[in-house]
Parts: C-alpha cells; sequence; structure tokens
C-alpha cells in the first residue's frame, strides 16, 4: 500500500476512534447517574419545605423540666437516636446536666426555668423514650465510663446489629469519639480515637468497649479523624462518615471523610475499610470525599441520610452562617462527589448569645417523605464558668430541638 494510502487510513482511524470516545461521553453524560456503591439511580435531593416540630421538642422540654427525681437528664447536647427491637427510641447524648430544674423566676428575675450552678455535668447519657413517643427514663450516667483520666467518651451515631454474623441475638452498636484535655484550641479536648460499645438488649447494660481507630499516632492533632457521627445502611454496607477538627486548626469548615464495614460487624476493627481517595483500604490514610477547607466543608457534627439511590449530607454553613443556618450537599456514592451548598435554612432559635449546632437526622422517627431533624443549642461563649451559668439560668437553651423536613428534586 502507498505511503500516502497508509497514511489516509491512520487519519481515518484516529478521527473515527476520537468520534467514539466523544459520542460515549455524550451518551454517559445523558444518563442518569449512577450510585457507584449499590448501582442504583441517584437524582438531586434538596430540601423543599421545613418546619418546626413543637411536640417532640416539647417532649424534652417536659421530661428535662420534670422535678421528681435528680439523677434524670434536664440537658444536653450530641444528640443521636436509634429505634431497638422493641419499639423504644433510645437517645444518646455528650456531655449532659442531670440534677433538678427549678420553676421560674430564675435567681436573676427572669422567667426562665433553670438548674443550680454547682449541678453535676456528665460525659454522656442515655434516655429511653416508649414506643408511644413519651420519654420514660435515664440511664445510669455516665453510660460509657471514662477511660483514663483526662479523657472522656462522646457517643455519636448507633445501630442494632447481631451479636455475631448470623446471630439471632442482638445488640446495640454505639460508636463513640474519645477525646483527652489539651490547651487551647482544643477546648473540647484532642481527637484520640474512635471506638464501639456494645448495650446488651433488651436492658441496655454496657457489655465492653472496642478501639476502632487509634489516632494518638498523628501528630498534627487537626489531621485525626474520628468516625461515626452519621451512618447509612446501603446494601451488603453499614457506611460511617467521620471529620476532622478542622476548626481548631484555623479552617473555617471541616472536612469529611467515610468508611464502610460489612452489615453486622461495626465492632471488629478488621472488618472496617477506609476510602483513601481512589480505593477502599483497611490500614490506609483516609482521604477527604468533601471539603476545601473555606467554602465547602462541614461543621464538626453532622448527618448523612439515603434517599432513594442519592445521600443527602446536612451540615452548618461555613463561616459565621454556621452559627444559625443549615446547608446540605448530595451525592450519588459515598464517596462523593459532593454537590453543594444548595441553599441552607434558619431554624428558630431563643433569645440571647446563642449558635445552633450538630445537625441530625432521625429516621425512626420519619414516615414516608417526612424528614425529622434535630438540631442543639448552646451559648456562644466558650468560657466554662460563663457559658455553665448562662445555660444553667436558662434550661431551655442546652437542649434539643427539631424541625420536620421534605426534600424535592433540584430545580422543582
Amino acid at each position: 500500500m502507498p505511503d500516502d494510502a497508509r497514511a489516509r487510513r491512520r487519519n481515518a482511524t484516529g478521527a473515527g476512534l476520537l468520534l467514539a470516545l466523544v459520542c460515549t461521553a455524550v451518551l454517559l453524560a445523558a444518563l442518569p447517574d449512577r450510585d457507584r456503591e449499590g448501582g442504583g439511580t441517584c437524582a438531586p435531593r434538596t430540601p423543599r419545605s421545613w418546619s418546626a416540630d413543637a411536640a417532640l421538642t416539647g417532649e424534652f422540654a417536659r421530661y428535662g423540666d420534670d422535678p421528681t427525681r435528680t439523677d434524670d437528664w434536664t440537658g444536653g447536647d450530641g444528640t443521636h437516636s436509634v429505634r431497638l427491637p422493641d419499639g423504644r427510641v433510645l437517645w444518646l447524648f455528650s456531655d449532659t446536666y442531670l440534677g433538678q430544674v427549678h420553676g421560674p423566676p430564675n435567681p436573676v428575675g427572669e422567667s426562665y426555668a433553670w438548674r443550680d450552678t454547682n449541678t453535676p455535668l456528665v460525659r454522656n447519657s442515655a434516655v429511653v423514650m416508649s414506643r408511644g413517643g413519651r420519654l420514660r427514663t435515664t440511664l445510669p450516667a455516665p453510660v460509657f465510663p471514662d477511660p483514663a483520666p483526662q479523657q472522656w467518651r462522646w457517643p455519636v451515631a448507633a445501630r442494632v446489629e447481631p451479636r455475631s454474623p448470623g446471630s439471632a441475638d442482638q445488640v446495640v452498636r454505639v460508636l463513640l469519639w474519645t477525646r483527652t484535655a489539651g490547651p487551647a484550641p482544643w477546648i473540647y479536648g484532642v481527637p484520640t480515637a474512635t471506638e464501639v460499645a456494645t448495650l446488651s438488649l433488651p436492658d441496655l447494660r454496657l457489655e465492653g468497649i472496642t478501639t476502632v481507630l487509634d489516632q494518638r499516632a498523628v501528630a498534627d492533632a487537626s489531621r485525626r479523624v474520628l468516625f461515626g457521627t452519621s451512618a447509612v445502611d446501603a446494601g451488603e454496607w453499614t457506611y460511617v462518615f467521620g471529620g476532622d477538627d478542622g476548626q481548631a486548626a484555623a479552617r473555617p469548615v471541616s472536612r469529611a471523610y467515610v468508611a464502610r464495614v460489612p452489615h453486622g460487624r461495626l465492632a471488629e476493627p478488621g472488618a472496617w475499610e477506609y476510602w483513601d481517595g481512589s480505593a477502599w483500604t483497611v490500614r490506609g490514610r483516609p482521604a477527604p470525599v468533601l471539603g476545601d477547607g473555606r467554602r465547602t466543608g462541614v461543621g464538626s457534627a453532622f448527618t448523612v441520610l439515603r434517599d432513594g439511590g442519592t445521600y443527602v449530607l446536612f451540615t452548618m454553613a461555613a463561616g459565621t452562617a454556621g452559627l444559625t443556618t443549615i446547608t446540605s450537599y448530595w451525592a450519588c456514592s459515598p464517596t462523593g462527589p459532593w454537590h453543594g451548598p444548595v441553599r441552607g435554612f434558619s431554624p428558630a432559635l431563643p433569645d440571647g448569645d446563642v449558635a445552633a449546632y450538630n445537625p441530625q437526622v432521625h429516621p425512626e422517627l420519619g414516615d414516608g417523605d417526612r424528614i425529622v431533624l434535630s438540631y442543639d443549642v448552646n451559648w456562644l461563649t466558650s468560657a466554662g464558668a460563663t457559658a455553665q451559668a448562662n445555660i444553667s439560668r436558662n434550661v431551655s437553651l442546652y437542649r434539643p430541638r427539631f424541625v420536620t423536613l421534605r426534600l424535592t428534586g433540584a430545580g422543582a
């Protein structure tokens, strides 16, 4: 074959290959996005409407204000929940006030219910709600003892799962954040480890605690990752989300990470796999799936739900808006890419120098397209004595509040 004929054939072949690649790219772009983990179709999901859930907020106010016992929950943050097999709901809290609440007026003449400023604070607690939605009792607190002096445990997401794979005996697995006291900027403790506690059923007795991911070897504490702020079941996996403490490192927002565990094996450290940016690995360094440290990212605690094939993440907004505004992202896979943030909403806050934080979805309380989300409220002053004085003179501040959300597709 003459050289010029060969050249023409090579050029035609190259042009045909390029055309095929372009057509393939266009076709893929036109197809519905796919969930890389579950294989299902995915569509954008964003908040369509929201409204205050006065009944649920009021139930926690009723229970916290009840003066008949002194060992009951009267306020706390870090709100998480899990439905138990018998229909009850177990509510988990981080720093918690017990003691007793007094009716108004408070000692400075304000019309607020109040507690003594010397009321003991415990690092974690659990409250049991009946099947009918009434809070009944506080478990002996703290439920999860301190692992060592100057260390404590905060409970986060929880799941009911078999005691061992295939077992008919069920237990509650509670993810824990272990923190260690440290100097500023670590006023809320230095991230130390992710643990998993096992509670028996139906009596909710602590059986043991297992360390899943020890972060003490990571010298830069701002790069330490704690998992468990949210957990989502999909297919054969439980996806466990976590974050670093970016705000302590002078970044406006933290970064989100994700791990996965086969169903029923949360308490097995060797069963955990972490997303390293390109693959799931057992021992690799987790890589962030969301967060550029400036405009995009998450608060210190955030929540994720799965709506059809779409993952929706709720978090406090970046910057000063993060004191009042909840925003969201969506993705077709827990590893991303995450789209957003979308336009947020600002739930009601009480009067005073206060802030909202820790939005958490409670799937066991929703129905149909109705999503129940809680947020915590605290005084902005970080100084311990000042903050405690303000949230003690008005006990309604340091308690969860609830909203009801409905989602819609983008542009609907």
